[in-house]
């Protein structure tokens, strides 16, 4: 809330340049995070009526967070959307030039 005062303030109260100004300051918070490793995370499963299995991996900076139930939640939630959507390659590596 204070960035969205800030953002109005520094442009004349000019909600579009406001935008911008957040978008920028967006990017340049994300680029500062860039280098950061991802050691911890959670495996997770899914299995849909004994037929299709998915098997996946997420990661995260920190056991805290990969204890969380949300982050948990997504992790389990990813899979049963990769069960849904049917995949025909599991590694970017197996995807024919064509159908790139």
């Amino acid at each position: 809330m204070m960035d969205c005062k800030k953002a109005l303030a520094e442009t004349g109260g000019d909600f579009v340049k406001a935008e911008e100004w957040l978008r920028k300051k967006g990017i340049a918070k994300a680029g500062s995070k860039e280098g950061r490793v991802a050691a911890e995370g959670i495996i997770s499963t899914y299995v849909h009526s004994g037929r299709i299995g998915v098997m996946v991996e997420v990661n995260c900076e920190t056991d805290f967070v990969a204890r969380n139930e949300d982050f948990q939640a997504l992790a389990k939630d990813v899979a049963m959307h990769i069960a849904a959507a049917s995949p025909q390659f599991v590694r970017r590596e197996e995807i024919p030039a064509d159908v790139l």
